[in-house]
């Protein structure tokens, strides 16, 4: 394969991963609802069914613990298979399978059985959707043994870990933020190893404070990091990009040289990924923090009705009030 540098949205380079792993392996196949004619709900999916066939895009029944326990007899007999669950609340249905299946049956076989399994979830709110349409339950996959769970925040990062995640001998959770969607970036085809899948990337120096966050608030914490720049702050902008397991190194030794931490994402707050990342940085840099970890996440309600999310999610200004109290200690 050629090297190849384009500007593309999200959804088109998560589009180029599927195809050049299809390509790459016949072992690789798809398995969603709507995935195939239609291309998915959010197009990222669209035309390979044309391509590949219906028998490597295979358009499922609407039963996502069908779709899951399908891919995981597929991986069984030596297929890859890549999952897509059409929105995030449609995830709940599939969890036996996910949770007491597919994260287990490694360890269960001592090793001697592998699930390649990736299971694609549109995740987050920002698009007025309903009900079940917007949650961001990535809290529940972290907390499972013997899952990955990534999230990627642009374009490059979409297209590498996608193809990172397929050729993945571990189950992958793999979250897309879809209010990002169409988030546009260069994506370059290079066959030269990107970073790995289950490291942190620091996306913006500073000195003064770090703020750590994960997928659609990875382009809104460097526009806090810009208003910030223009008060004379300077903020180190870390993407966890894996969540689980997580780069806490990377947090830890941006930490210790800036001395405060804000942690952003927007899952409620109660027991979420900031709650396990301060608990880590209190474990491995509590003597160098000036002032106590902030979390700016969001609320512990159910996600609101659409005319109301703009309010519950975490934005720019909830993030700059959590930078600025992290001031003034």
């Amino acid at each position: 394969m050629t090297a190849v540098t384009s500007r593309m949205p999200i959804a088109h380079a998560l589009n180029l991963g599927l195809r050049h792993a299809m390509e790459a392996d016949e072992k690789v196949m798809l398995i969603g609802e709507d995935i195939g004619q239609l291309g998915g709900v959010f197009r990222v999916t669209d035309g390979l069914q044309k391509t590949f066939g219906d028998h490597r895009v295979v358009d499922s029944p609407l039963g996502e613990a069908g779709i899951v326990g399908s891919a995981i007899g597929l991986a069984m007999a030596g297929y890859r298979p890549v999952c897509e669950i059409q929105f995030d609340g449609f995830v709940f249905p599939a969890m036996n399978q996910i949770i007491t299946q597919l994260a287990k049956y490694r360890h269960r076989s001592e090793g001697a059985v592998t699930l390649p399994v990736v299971i694609r979830i549109p995740v987050g709110g920002g698009i007025g959707a309903i009900e079940h349409h917007s949650e961001s339950p990535e809290a529940y996959f972290a907390h499972t043994a013997g899952l990955k769970v990534v999230s990627p925040s642009n374009p490059q990062d979409a297209y590498d870990m996608m193809k990172l995640a397929i050729g993945s001998n571990d189950p992958v959770i793999f979250l897309e933020p879809k209010r990002n969607y169409w988030l546009k970036g260069d994506v370059s085809t290079n066959t030269t190893t990107p970073a790995n899948l289950d490291r942190a990337v620091t996306v913006r120096k500073g000195t003064d404070l770090t703020l750590v966050t994960y997928g659609a608030l990875v382009p809104v914490a460097m526009k806090a990091a810009d208003v910030c720049q223009e008060e004379g702050r300077n903020i180190d902008v870390i993407d966890l990009r894996s969540l689980s397991p997580i780069d806490d190194k990377a947090v830890v030794a941006s930490v210790q040289r800036t001395g405060r931490l804000v942690v952003a994402h927007e899952a409620s707050r109660s027991v979420g990924l900031g709650a396990e990342l301060t608990a880590r940085v209190q474990d491995e840099a509590f003597y160098s923090l000036i002032s106590p970890v902030i979390r700016v996440t969001g609320y512990d309600t159910p996600y609101p009705a659409s005319r109301l999310e703009e309010e519950w999610l975490p934005g720019l200004d909830r993030i700059l009030d959590g930078i600025d109290r992290s001031f003034t200690y």
